[in-house]
């Protein structure tokens, strides 16, 4: 089911996401509240006059899917509720090296003070967006959806997988309980595929997807009632051998070392997920930049 959100930066909003808490703990790391000396920018307090001014414009030195502006705006206001902000592109677009993203004007201790939270937060999801974006872009004209996985920063799942619907891909599981996944760990302890989806189903689960990595699994997760099959580490070949015997029963995963220069051939065999962990385990942070000048 797709999450429905609010991307206007006065009223941001995610399901599971609180971002008043995540502005007021990112602000306290980095100001270290509750340490002894810690509670302010010392380098802003002691160089930047209390009433001082300055304008800025955040930009992009890269071609990116653009994510988290409202976030960035957020922290911003945090420090300086007057600040005038001006996003310049909505959230997920596609813009070249040298666009424009966000104008901001306000008290340049505060903006100062927030400024390399709010790029952290920008950089950051922007990266996996476009990554997705880029992933997107190479699966062709096919069937086949891109999914994240769990593979994320503790405490920023919910952000890392908004980045990823940003850039144009789909979230797999949001954690261990919205849905079960078996795999070769559980299936070791249970004694089999068959019987571990039996357990599942039996506990009452609606949704059990079922990784196989060998053909010979298939049967047995089906029969017991897999919802979902996850082919794991196959091939194009034994993708398209698998998907011959699922014969469209249940819809069919392809994951495990999907690489930009491979995902193509594996969403053309026609299946229906390609899950890729790389999208928030490894996408690189994107160059954006910010210059103030005093006004």
């Amino acid at each position: 089911m797709a999450t429905v959100y609010n991307t206007n930066h006065d009223s941001f909003t995610l399901p599971g996401f609180d971002l008043d808490a995540f502005v007021a703990n990112t602000f306290a790391e980095d100001l270290g509240e509750g340490l002894p000396g810690g509670g302010l920018d010392v380098t802003s307090a002691s160089v930047i006059p209390a009433d001082a001014c300055f304008a800025g414009v955040m930009d992009s030195r890269d071609a990116i899917s653009v994510c988290g502006l409202p976030i960035a705006a957020a922290f911003f206001r945090a420090l300086d509720p007057a600040a005038d902000i001006e996003l310049l592109v909505d959230e997920g677009a596609r813009v070249a090296p040298g666009t424009a993203l966000m104008r901001i004007a306000g008290q340049a201790r505060a903006l100062l003070t927030a400024e390399r939270s709010a790029l952290n937060t920008v950089q950051h999801l922007t990266g996996i967006a476009t990554l997705t974006r880029t992933y997107v872009d190479a699966m062709g004209d096919t069937r086949a959806r891109l999914l994240d996985t769990r593979k994320t920063i503790p405490g920023l799942r919910v952000l890392e997988k908004y980045a990823v619907r940003t850039g144009g891909g789909h979230n797999h599981r949001m954690g261990l309980w919205d849905a079960a996944m078996i795999k070769d760990n559980h299936v070791a302890v249970a004694g089999g595929v068959g019987e571990a989806v039996r357990r599942a189903l039996g506990a009452g689960v609606r949704e059990v997807i079922c990784e196989v990595d060998r053909i010979d699994q298939i049967e047995p997760a089906l029969t017991a009632g897999a919802t979902r099959l996850l082919l794991d580490n196959m091939g194009p070949d034994m993708l398209r051998a698998a998907l011959a015997i699922v014969a469209g029963r249940v819809p069919c995963e392809a994951s495990g070392g999907v690489r930009l220069d491979t995902i193509g051939a594996i969403a053309a065999t026609g299946v229906d997920y390609i899950s890729v962990g790389r999208l928030t385990q490894s996408a690189p942070a994107a160059d954006i930049g910010l210059d103030f000048t005093p006004l």
